[in-house]
């Protein structure tokens, strides 16, 4: 379970994180993006001392896919603006159970509940018994890339950037994301959940060039019967 790096100079660190692995804050013993990350910088370029290492974006431990981090306190403050300005381009595939469309968006409002520790979509306007008080605005869009029998294959555009956004909003609409239980899946998955963060696309912090990275598909996910995206 080690990172691939997909991208790299004196500001940026983008690599395609595996799933199974926390961004930060894991256990002690447990792997971290960030300790693999100032352990390959220090060991690359003989660095002596503490190495910056800034998460400016995260994933959920069971999704894999591209994920960057800022080797600058200069990049990781105008990383993070970008992030809260939302001019990040994020791009996901999800293979998931049901029958979704061609294409659509979803807009809901999503809540913390706390009963059952996890996301919630707020119905109507209106917050339900166990939810806070927080709700917020989630929209994304979708639209299906291949089937097979079982699974639908998504490409994923977030418009916001929700905790579980795309893996609540889906299950919300029947179609979970495979592997996730916590959501309603029904099915194992070898490999974490079948949620991968396909592309990201920013704005270089130092540079005004776009820097456009993208993630390959896990090779799990041929036995989803989607082999020829598997690459």
């Amino acid at each position: 379970m080690t990172p691939v790096v997909l991208y790299e100079d004196n500001h940026l660190l983008v690599i395609d994180k595996p799933a199974g692995m926390v961004a930060q804050g894991a256990l002690p013993g447990a792997p971290s993006v960030v300790d693999w990350a100032k352990d390959y910088l220090k060991r690359k370029y003989a660095k002596p001392g503490n190495v910056f290492v800034g998460v400016v974006s995260r994933l959920d431990r069971d999704v894999s896919g591209v994920l960057v981090l800022a080797r600058t306190s200069k990049g990781a403050a105008r990383l993070n603006e970008q992030f809260r300005e939302r001019t990040v381009e994020k791009i996901y595939w999800a293979v998931v159970d049901g029958s979704p469309p061609a294409e659509g968006r979803c807009e809901d409002l999503l809540g913390e509940d706390r009963e059952h520790g996890r996301t919630a979509v707020v119905p109507g306007e209106e917050l339900g018994e166990g939810l806070s008080g927080d709700a917020r605005p989630a929209t994304l869009a979708f639209r299906r890339l291949a089937t097979t029998g079982e699974f639908a294959l998504l490409e994923v555009r977030l418009e916001t950037g929700r905790k579980h956004q795309i893996r609540v909003q889906l299950a919300a609409r029947g179609w979970s994301i495979v592997g996730d239980r916590k959501y309603g899946s029904r099915r194992s998955f070898s490999d974490g959940i079948a949620l991968h963060a396909r592309r990201l696309k920013i704005t270089h912090p130092t540079r005004a060039e776009a820097v456009v990275v993208e993630a390959p598909v896990p090779q799990a996910w041929r036995s989803l019967g989607f082999r020829e995206f598997a690459k």
